[in-house]
């Protein structure tokens, strides 16, 4: 039976001492200016700077401000979006909408592990081990919220690149999942920012 192809972006899972993921996340900034749609499941990026004034409770520097992540080797992730903060309580999108300030809860622990589908093409149980990119041949969902974010199999495969995203750990051990197009693969973030000794942004 074929996998079925519905990318979702980046779901922790676990951390790598085997402990579940609890829902753990820290709170950033996706300004108004910043106009980019963002999904959950999306991986992001610290852009360097923070809100500058008074945003929805929190005061200025308390919230780091982030873009979604450059697909491709050498581009850095801080983490997953995992949630939104509502806009004023109750009325606000599942997604983050382009040029639409939110307020964006971001599973950041570099130890954690992620599922993500491959992009269809055919890897082997041997890429466990490898490192891989991300790719954006999908747009996030307006409907679910759900992110189009892959593990690229096709133009850019995984290889031993230490500048490489991810590191692909394990084939998911879900039922119907073979290792085939669209198989979903355990990773963890290779080029994270929140890495110990890594320079600042």
């Amino acid at each position: 039976m074929a996998n079925v192809d519905a990318p979702f972006g980046l779901r922790p899972i676990r951390y790598l001492s085997g402990a579940p993921y609890n829902g753990a996340a820290n709170k950033y900034f996706a300004p108004s200016t910043y106009a980019t749609s963002l999904f959950i499941g999306d991986p992001v990026v610290k852009t360097g700077t923070s809100n500058t004034t008074f945003t929805r409770g929190y005061n200025p520097g308390t919230l780091p401000e982030i873009n979604k992540a450059t697909a491709g080797d050498g581009n850095a992730i801080t983490g997953v979006i995992v949630g939104f903060e509502p806009v004023n309580g109750f009325d606000s999108t599942v997604y983050g909408a382009a040029s639409t300030a939110r307020i964006v809860l971001v599973a950041d622990d570099p130890n954690l592990l992620f599922e993500i589908q491959d992009d269809g093409g055919t890897l082997a149980a041997t890429s466990v081990g490898l490192n891989a990119v991300l790719i954006y041949t999908h747009s996030g969902s307006t409907v679910t919220g759900r992110s189009g974010a892959e593990l690229d199999s096709t133009s850019d495969v995984p290889a031993a690149d230490a500048s490489n995203q991810l590191t692909i750990t394990r084939v998911s051990n879900k039922p119907n999942n073979e290792i085939a197009a669209n198989c979903i693969w355990e990773v963890k973030i290779n080029q994270h920012t929140e890495s110990d000794n890594t320079i600042g942004i």
